[in-house]
Formats: C-alpha cells, structure tokens, sequence
C-alpha cells in the first residue's frame, strides 16, 4: 500500500482483522477491536463513530506493537491488562489465568445456592480455593454482601494480583487473601458454608495440545494437574469436607472429558451426597456441585 494512503480507523480495523485471522486467532475482529481501543484509550463502541478518522501516528504505533504481540500468540487481556467476567473488569497479568466465560457458571451456582439455602443468614463463609486473579470470590462479594470469602492461592504472584483487584472493586470487608497449598495453612478447625474452586485440571497429554496462545502464555500452575488431570480433585475432596459445616456445599469446575470421572469420585466418596452436574451453554458439563453429608 502507498504511503499517502490514510490510515484511517475503519482500514486498520479491516487490515488488522484479516491479518490476525491469517495468523490463527480465533476472534480476530474482536481483537483487533479491542487493541485498537486499548492503543486510542477509548471504549470499542466509540471506535465506530471514528470509521474515517485518522487515529494518529502516536495511536498506530502502539497499535502496530500490540497487533504484532497477538499475532505471535499473545493473549489480548494480557496486552491490555484486563479482562471481562461477570460484568466485572480484572485486572489480569501472565500470574493468573485469564478468566473464562464457562467460569461463570460457577459462580452462578453459588449465588443460587446462597440465595435458597442461607438468605436469612447474617454472614455466609466461603473458600474460593485456587483464586488467581480473584474473579470468582470478587464476583460474589459483589452480588451478596453477606458473603466473606477467604480466597487462596499458592502463588504470591497471583495473590497480588487478586489484592489489586478486591482494592479496584473494594470489597475488602468481604475477601482476605491467603497464601497457602489447598487447605494446608487454614486452621483445622476452621469451617465454612461452601469451597468453590477452579482448579487446575489439565492432563499431561492435553496440556500438550493446547493452542500455543494457552500453553506459551498462561500460567502452567494454574492449568497443569498431572498425568490423568484428576490429581488436584484428588487432595482437594477430602481437604475440603474436613472444613465444611455438614450440609455444606462443594462446587468444581470441571472439563467434560473429565466429568464422569469426577463425578464417579463425589459419589463414591464417604463425604459427599447429592451430586449434581451444570452444563455449560454449548451443553457440555462444567460444574460438579456436592453437599457435605451431616455425618462423617
């Protein structure tokens, strides 16, 4: 393309979208949309009343940089620092794990479960086990002021993260921060209503085969369980039911070709009863949810 040619926002948007589609991203209007934004510090609705205006050299140049990052596998939430859950900005970095839609649906079941089964209690103790960015505990401090919630990482890293986001959306009245390996450092005798987690639940042999943009970038920790994926569920059931009330509520977040498995584990578990399963909106499960039995 010649040199006079205007660089208007609309043309690199267009240009922008076909080579990131070129170079395997899988949303690369989206992309290029949010980077554009990020690099002129305006909402991406902004940039459609911008179609034939000039960004600058200024904007471009730092377009040109970010565009050139996700060309090479780069996360977009961690060029721009941040990303979208549950309505909700977090502040990401390559410590956590970028929160992801299916995520949700772990947090809902939550909110359902407080809402039926504790709305007249005063306070409403939760574990948010293997918190990185802090997405799941912030999410529902912020829909239900009841809750306080003890959010645990073994990652200082991802615990500083998650400290900058409860300070973003303040709710430290409601989240506190602990650095510990599952439940090693709470005291023995500590209980609580609900341990919600999204553990790492990779096998070995899936690891391998994520997208480069997963598997280069993301924190392996927080991705890679063992050979068979099951190994943190593993340690995390009976961790977990010695520091839940009877009656309490165990939900996980799971991937389908680990569900059954999983599943086969809570019901043959001495601990648990009534296990249930929430499918994800392309009808795949992605949430195990199991009550604490009152004996045991």
């Amino acid at each position: 393309m010649s040199h006079t040619d205007v660089w208007t926002t609309g043309r690199l948007l267009t240009w922008t979208t076909d080579y990131l589609k070129e170079n395997g991203a899988d949303s690369p209007r989206l992309d290029a949309e949010i980077l554009l934004a990020y690099a002129r510090q305006c909402q991406r609705i902004d940039l459609y009343t911008a179609f034939d205006q000039d960004p600058g050299e200024q904007v471009r140049h730092s377009f040109r940089a970010l565009v050139k990052q996700r060309a090479t596998g780069t996360p977009v939430a961690y060029l721009v620092g941040q990303r979208e859950f549950f309505s909700l900005a977090f502040q990401v970095s390559p410590a956590v794990l970028i929160p992801r839609p299916e995520t949700e649906f772990i947090v809902t079941a939550v909110l359902d479960i407080i809402r039926e089964h504790y709305a007249d209690q005063s306070i409403v103790k939760l574990v948010d086990m293997g918190t990185g960015s802090g997405a799941i505990a912030i999410a529902i401090a912020k829909q239900l002021p009841q809750c306080h919630l003890q959010a645990i990482d073994s990652s200082s890293e991802a615990l500083q993260v998650a400290q900058q986001n409860i300070a973003q959306h303040q709710v430290q009245s409601q989240v506190t921060l602990q650095q510990s390996d599952l439940f090693e450092q709470m005291p023995s005798d500590e209980q609580v209503h609900i341990v919600v987690s999204n553990p790492p639940y990779v096998s070995q042999s899936e690891y391998e085969q994520l997208d480069a943009s997963v598997r280069d970038h993301e924190p392996q920790a927080a991705l890679l369980a063992g050979p068979s994926g099951l190994e943190v569920y593993e340690r995390l059931l009976p961790q977990a039911a010695a520091h839940l009330f009877p009656h309490g509520w165990l939900l996980l977040e799971t991937s389908p070709q680990l569900h059954q498995a999983l599943l086969n584990q809570l019901n043959e578990n001495a601990f648990y009863e009534d296990v249930s399963t929430i499918n994800d909106l392309a009808g795949l499960p992605r949430v195990l949810i199991a009550q604490r039995k009152a004996s045991n």
